[in-house]
């Protein structure tokens, strides 16, 4: 499992985001303990009004925990995972709650902690946690037989392509695969050796060179939006600066916009919004499916939470009723036979839960996979190219093309014009 944490305050936001819906297909607060609070908002609120009696502001111990996508990964694994990263932290005993998501056809797991002490009313010392998560999860990966991420062997492995969570809203937000448009930007970058060698690069793409309002080195795509070029490819400014020369030789955003309305002829403008539309129609479509089918699976989780209440409400008085009473229970107790008994009932309730929590699993694995399925479709449909893209790259190359020989040319002609008679 990647295992990734931190130390934090903010009860109330950190509670909604944990139970947001609207980003999640399902969300499950498996546990609350050491909580007098029955909600998790109420009881990070709890944590909060505690560490009140500290100077301590982050109070929280935030921990997620996604294993591969693809697995399949019990509820008592992530259990297990928990007690052992507590112990090596040093927060056994302390409040926690676990959370579960479940998103796109995969499930993970979030724990917080509180790390206040009530006993001395002092914080509890994280020192390199950031380390002592990072062998837990090398372990946890050997143990389970997956396939360990590269940069979770060595460091230095680490996929370039890992994007932070700016990254990941940005690219989302113009509807763009995040791990694509990452590579990109790596690959434009690291093909190129000069300025109009990348300029060419992210042209062929088309992204256009400029200079930011704030940002020394930006790019700037058909529809307007502008990347950081820092932040996409991975590079400090200095190494921007050394191959792409001083920024303020650049086309500022407003004069970017302009020229990409110039190589844009309406026929191309035309084209490109057809495309974005059957591209926002297929999202649309798919988005539908999935709220019908989320809808669909939460409906057969309360159906079984309530077939299996029924069914333990019928057993616990099933239970109760072989139990003797009155000189019976007298007996039996003298006898030694109540305790065996209760004994016997006592692993037969356990029996019963162990049951209902399988049943529970196989429910969440089969709709897990149900959801992938989905997620899958919309990958193929995407692969496809959108009819006329052909059509589009065509036109904008040669308009491309018929502007750069005008601009030679006009160049040639002052050059001419400045020279001694």
């Amino acid at each position: 499992m990647i295992l990734k944490g931190n130390q934090r305050a903010g009860a109330s936001e950190l509670a909604a985001h944990l139970l947001n819906l609207r980003d999640n297909d399902h969300v499950t607060v498996h546990e609350l303990r050491g909580f007098v609070a029955g909600d998790l908002e109420g009881a990070f609120n709890e944590a909060y009004a505690v560490s009140r009696g500290t100077k301590c502001r982050q109070f929280l111990f935030s921990l997620s925990l996604n294993p591969p996508e693809t697995a399949d990964v019990p509820v008592e694994a992530f259990e297990r995972a928990i007690s052992r990263i507590e112990n090596r932290l040093k927060l056994s005993g302390q409040p926690r709650a676990i959370i579960f998501h479940e998103k796109n056809g995969r499930r993970h797991a979030h724990c917080v902690w509180s790390r206040i002490d009530t006993d001395a009313m002092i914080a509890i010392n994280l020192p390199h946690y950031k380390m002592k998560l990072r062998d837990i999860a090398r372990a946890l990966y050997h143990e389970h037989q997956w396939e360990m991420p590269p940069g979770l062997v060595h460091a230095k492995d680490r996929d370039p392509l890992n994007l932070a969570r700016q990254e990941w809203q940005q690219a989302l937000r113009v509807e763009k695969n995040p791990r694509k448009l990452k590579q990109l930007f790596l690959s434009s970058w690291e093909t190129s050796d000069s300025r109009a060698s990348f300029e060419a690069a992210l042209s062929d793409q088309g992204f256009y060179l400029a200079r930011g309002d704030r940002r020394g080195y930006i790019a700037v795509d058909r529809r307007g939006e502008v990347y950081s070029l820092s932040r996409w490819t991975g590079r400090k400014t200095n190494e921007l600066k050394a191959r792409l020369g001083p920024a303020a030789g650049l086309r500022s955003i407003e004069e970017t916009k302009n020229l990409i309305a110039e190589h844009l002829s309406d026929t191309a403008t035309e084209i490109q919004a057809a495309a974005q539309k059957r591209k926002a129609d297929r999202r649309a479509r798919y988005q539908a499916a999935r709220a019908e089918l989320v809808e669909r699976q939460r409906l057969q989780r309360r159906q079984l939470a309530k077939r299996q209440g029924r069914r333990a409400s019928i057993e616990r008085k099933e239970r109760q009723a072989r139990m003797p009473t009155g000189l019976r229970a007298l007996w039996s107790r003298l006898t030694g036979a109540y305790k065996a008994l209760q004994k016997e009932i006592e692993q037969e309730a356990a029996a019963c839960n162990q049951r209902d929590q399988l049943e529970q699993t196989e429910l969440i694995w089969k709709q897990l996979r149900e959801r992938r399925d989905l997620k899958e479709r919309l990958r193929r449909q995407d692969r496809k190219p959108p009819e006329g893209l052909e059509a589009l790259f065509a036109e904008i190359q040669t308009r491309q093309s018929q502007l750069r020989d005008a601009h030679m040319s006009e160049t040639r002609k002052l050059s001419r014009r400045r020279r001694p008679s």
